[in-house]
């Protein structure tokens, strides 16, 4: 037995042994594998064809810069993205006519707008119109129950009896006078009587025509018709049937005569001096969009409101249609004489530091700021005041971009 324990164990280490060669035995073969396709591949990629090598993007263009500013010189250099944005034109002269546009209201003429004031206190006991109501002339607009018009009829009748009985006593006068039976004394006193009498009697009749009636056509009792003193249209109306009016001052009702309106339009302290009597004018009302209205200034006012630093400008139209009415909106266009001027594009200004300023090419592609002067703008076009002639080379497209 113990003789076969150690064949066994013999057997056994020899098998181990074995198995050890034989993997040690795969894995040299397999190095040797990996290092033939490693070597075979060097030479493969060894022999492919040599590709030139590629610069870096940087070191084969040269990077150009937008702009370079010297002082206050600014070069646009060749091969910059800003020649492509910017536009280079001149200073033109040109002969404009300015148009200064303006709104407007329309307004009743003063001169045709009459207040209609009661000349006497009294009761209104009939009102003969309405609001808006047109009236001629003479019309009756109201009826006012007054005592003051009967105390002025009592007025005039008294004076009247004074006048009559003065004139009696001075021809008595003159009789007796004339036979020497009265003496110079008495005359002159008749005489004298007599002339005060025939004032107090013309003071009673300018009163009664003051409130609107005639001493020699009495109307009824104390009732008081009240006319109307020019014709138009009622466009305002403060009293109503049964009102008391104790107020000779105030206004009772406005009677405008609207057959000619003035159109009003306020013109700034600055632009004074383009506009002058006589000047053409065309008119455009809100309600009639689609006319235009040619007109002439009327005048021009002579002072200028403190707080408006404007100055009003009026123009006359005639109305008889009664189709332009007071408080309408317009718009009123001033066309001025013909002049030359200089002009730029409005997009070759620019603003900077709150100053205008244009860029001047003073050499080929370089470029110098200019402050200047602007008169006034026209549509898409710049009048110059200052600060440029023409002829001279400005950029008028993409000057923002100079700005910066």
């Amino acid at each position: 037995m113990p003789q076969t324990t150690r064949f066994d164990t013999s057997n056994s280490r020899r098998e181990t042994s074995r198995r050890s060669l034989v993997r040690l035995g795969l894995e040299l073969v397999l190095i040797l594998l990996a290092v033939a396709l490693g070597v075979g591949a060097y030479k493969l990629v060894a022999n492919l064809p040599s590709l030139p090598a590629r610069a870096p993007m940087a070191a084969s263009q040269k990077a150009v810069p937008s702009l370079v500013r010297d002082g206050s010189r600014i070069l646009v250099p060749e091969g910059s993205p800003l020649r492509g944005k910017l536009t280079i034109g001149t200073v033109a002269l040109q002969q404009i006519e300015r148009t200064l546009q303006l709104p407007a209201m329309v307004e009743a003429e003063p001169a045709r707008t009459v207040k209609v004031l009661p000349p006497v206190a009294g009761r209104l006991i009939d009102l003969k119109i309405q609001l808006g109501d047109r009236v001629e002339r003479g019309q009756e607009l109201a009826v006012i129950d007054s005592s003051d018009l009967a105390q002025a009829y009592a007025d005039e009748d008294k004076a009247r009896s004074a006048v009559k009985m003065t004139k009696q006593t001075l021809d008595r006068a003159l009789a007796l006078e004339k036979y020497s039976a009265g003496s110079v004394k008495d005359r002159q006193q008749a005489e004298n009587d007599h002339a005060q009498a025939q004032a107090e009697l013309e003071r009673t009749q300018s009163r009664l025509r003051a409130i609107g009636v005639l001493a020699d056509l009495k109307e009824e009792g104390r009732k008081l018709s009240l006319k109307a003193p020019v014709s138009g249209s009622v466009v305002d109306l403060q009293v109503a049937r049964g009102a008391h009016l104790n107020d000779a001052t105030a206004a009772i009702m406005t009677i405008a005569n609207l057959d000619e309106i003035w159109v009003t339009a306020n013109v700034p302290e600055k632009d004074t001096a383009l506009v002058a009597q006589g000047q053409a004018v065309d008119v455009v009302f809100a309600a009639y969009p689609g006319e235009v209205f040619k007109g002439r200034v009327l005048f021009v006012s002579d002072i200028l409101d403190p707080d408006t630093r404007r100055t009003k400008v009026r123009i006359a139209f005639p109305n008889p249609d009664m189709r332009l009415k007071p408080n309408m909106f317009a718009s009123a266009t001033f066309v001025t004489p013909k002049q030359t001027v200089r002009v730029v594009p409005a997009t070759a200004v620019v603003l900077r530091n709150e100053a205008d300023q244009v860029f001047v090419e003073v050499a080929p592609w370089t470029f110098e700021a200019r402050s200047v002067d602007i008169d006034f703008q026209q549509r898409d076009q710049v009048v110059l005041a200052h600060g440029l002639e023409a002829g001279q080379r400005v950029v008028v497209k993409g000057a923002v971009l100079l700005n910066d």
